[in-house]
């Protein structure tokens, strides 16, 4: 989140809420940014096939409380020690180089509508707030939730603070929102593409899912909600390691994460085989 601002008065702005991978992104937005370090050499095809697995057996026996505690864990263990600038400015060249690819032009029309219209624009995921931001920054929308690991003196600790924004909490967390900033709910907007984002929803005025699942697009109908589906011929849309889900975005995160530490340890490993041939 933006810098806290004084309160303004109760129930007088409009937001539009936006869920991220594949409401905005095509695929997870985690695991593009871990295809784009691939690319770069950062780390090999183990990591992906990896990511691909654990993928697999949530398609099919789906998410348990024991499965997520798991994969949270491992990721910040991952995460532990790891430089917040050098992480944000990965992100950004492969933004340029992958995400800008990926977006909806559907979904970014809708987004500047609001923005034309006055109203505050905010991004909710359950990927790490950062590339929540990043994303947010580039499409100029006031700011971004998302999940949050603690970094103290500009590393990650290896704790999350709060929960991972997924699900209901992404619903706690855009009413925070709205008390803290002055935001009337029953006349905001909110969109996205997975029945994990009813909660944030049914919270406003105005939901609407875009490029929705077969729940969501079920539950759409029977709430009467409006759809839009900017995915073409292909309305699924959701190949395997690229289903937006919270389990592949904290296995994506764990591949980008991996990479970037090997990447970041060679040429602290090569100096000292140096200094030991040397001396």
């Amino acid at each position: 989140m933006t810098a806290r601002q004084p309160a303004p008065e109760p129930g007088t702005r409009i937001a539009a809420f936006f869920d991220v991978d594949n409401t905005i992104i095509r695929g997870a937005s985690a695991f593009h940014i871990a295809r784009g370090l691939k690319q770069r050499g950062y780390f090999g095809n183990r990591d992906l096939i990896h990511f691909a697995w654990e993928q697999f057996k949530y398609n099919i026996f789906g998410e348990s409380k024991e499965q997520m505690a798991s994969v949270r864990q491992e990721a910040l263990s991952i995460v532990k020690g790891w430089s917040v600038a050098e992480m944000n400015a990965i992100g950004e060249e492969v933004y340029d180089e992958v995400l800008a690819l990926r977006i909806f032009p559907g979904t970014k029309a809708i987004i500047d509508e609001h923005r034309a219209q006055g109203h505050e624009v905010w991004l909710v995921t359950a990927s790490p707030v950062e590339i929540g931001r990043l994303i947010a920054r580039r499409l100029g929308a006031t700011g971004a939730l998302g999940t949050i690991a603690e970094h103290k003196g500009g590393y990650y600790t290896g704790v999350l603070v709060g929960s991972m924004l997924h699900g209901n909490h992404k619903a706690d967390a855009v009413k925070g929102l709205a008390d803290e900033r002055g935001l009337a709910l029953d006349r905001c907007f909110a969109y996205g593409d997975s029945m994990n984002d009813s909660h944030m929803l049914e919270v406003v005025g105005h939901p609407c899912a875009i490029n929705p699942d077969r729940r969501l697009r079920v539950h759409a109908k029977r709430s009467k909600w409006p759809v839009k589906d900017f995915r073409g011929r292909n309305k699924e849309g959701r190949r395997g390691i690229v289903r937006a889900s919270l389990t592949g975005s904290v296995w994506a995160l764990m591949a980008v994460l991996r990479g970037i530490k090997r990447a970041a340890c060679a040429p602290f490993t090569r100096g000292r085989g140096q200094q030991a041939d040397e001396s």
